[in-house]
């Protein structure tokens, strides 16, 4: 938990997390060492020295390491993970529903689990996904439109089976549609996870929410154009928050774009852990401030309330979470032992450490 310099509690959700394994015995070929290699290539180029890790820390880490570094260090206090299957590359898949799911049995009150479809995967597809929502009661799935999947190097959100799918979930209640718009991956297509499906899919499916993971970098025009027309599209800040350390001009543009088109009430704060530590990302953002010729040339604001949205807020709606009965939650379970305890830091919202 965030704690203002004034003593407000902020409650934050962390909508982009991942317990993947991308070690070498995982590896089903090179493309599983390429995948890896460029998630740390990402790690390097935008964290903070002090928050570097070792490559044998990244490949592979436990569910203590995770709970530590979000709940413990870092300011989260809940987070949404992101599955990627990506079983082309793995053995046992990089990044699954069922293994995240391991770690929300130790911490229930923590975590929201999230699943996952590919549309290539037919009728039998359709079965597994009945199934995994009915495990997990899911309200949300992760899509990677650049998944490889036999000779296929990609799908669209506007493909038949992809449509028949959307229709699937609206039916199961999974209400919010995570799909990877960003960075490409090595060896993944770029031009695969291009956003202007996410168009055809938001406008034909308005009871479904459609959460556009790094705000479609490097194409946030593109998106931003999208998502004014589309009320239920929403943007996801993993990796583009990232930038608010090392490159805080360009951070600052982005901002000034999605809070002019989207407003901060359809902005969802992701550290796209663990490539990226919440707590460095969760300081620097709250002590971050838009330049004021940003802020006048667009007419919008970055405050302690527009922040507390994009922090927490926002996804806090979308999944239902009533925040005051899930602290209590959260706090019951510290105390009675089912949860670590965790220490909470006092840190100015504006000025750094208090």
């Amino acid at each position: 938990m965030f704690v203002t310099e004034n003593g407000e509690e902020l409650f934050i959700i962390d909508g982009h997390v991942h317990w993947w394994d991308g070690s070498a015995e995982n590896q089903r070929n090179a493309y599983g060492e390429a995948f890896i290699d460029c998630f740390f290539d990402y790690h390097k180029a935008l964290t903070p020295a002090n928050y570097l890790v070792t490559r044998a820390e990244f490949d592979k880490y436990s569910p203590e390491t995770m709970h530590h570094d979000l709940f413990v260090r870092g300011y989260d206090d809940m987070a949404i993970f992101q599955p990627t299957y990506l079983k082309e590359f793995y053995k046992n898949g990089f990044n699954t529903t069922e293994s995240n799911a391991t770690i929300a049995k130790l911490y229930p009150e923590r975590f929201i689990v999230n699943g996952a479809f590919d549309p290539r995967d037919g009728d039998l597809g359709l079965d597994a996904l009945d199934a995994l929502a009915a495990e997990y009661k899911l309200k949300g799935v992760k899509l990677y439109t650049a998944e490889w999947h036999g000779d296929s190097k990609g799908y669209k959100l506007s493909d038949p089976w992809a449509i028949r799918y959307l229709e699937r979930c609206e039916k199961l209640g999974i209400t919010n549609i995570h799909v990877h718009k960003g960075p490409t991956i090595r060896p993944l297509n770029k031009d695969a996870f291009d956003v202007h499906d996410v168009d055809d899919a938001a406008t034909n499916f308005p009871n479904l929410t459609f959460i556009v993971e790094h705000v479609g970098l490097p194409r946030v025009d593109d998106f931003c154009w999208i998502a004014k027309q589309d009320k239920n599209i929403y943007g996801g800040l993993a990796v583009a928050a990232a930038f608010v350390a090392l490159r805080p001009a360009y951070f600052g543009q982005v901002m000034a774009e999605l809070l002019y088109w989207l407003g901060p009430e359809r902005l969802l704060y992701g550290s796209d852990y663990a490539i990226y530590q919440p707590k460095w990302i969760v300081e620097e953002f709250m002590k971050y401030q838009i330049p004021q010729q940003l802020l006048d040339e667009y007419q919008i604001s970055f405050g302690l309330e527009e922040k507390k949205k994009i922090l927490g807020l926002n996804a806090a709606r979308l999944y239902g979470i009533d925040v005051a009965d899930q602290k209590q939650r959260i706090e019951k379970a510290e105390k009675t032992g089912k949860s670590a305890s965790r220490k909470t830091e006092l840190v100015g919202a504006d000025s750094g450490r208090g």
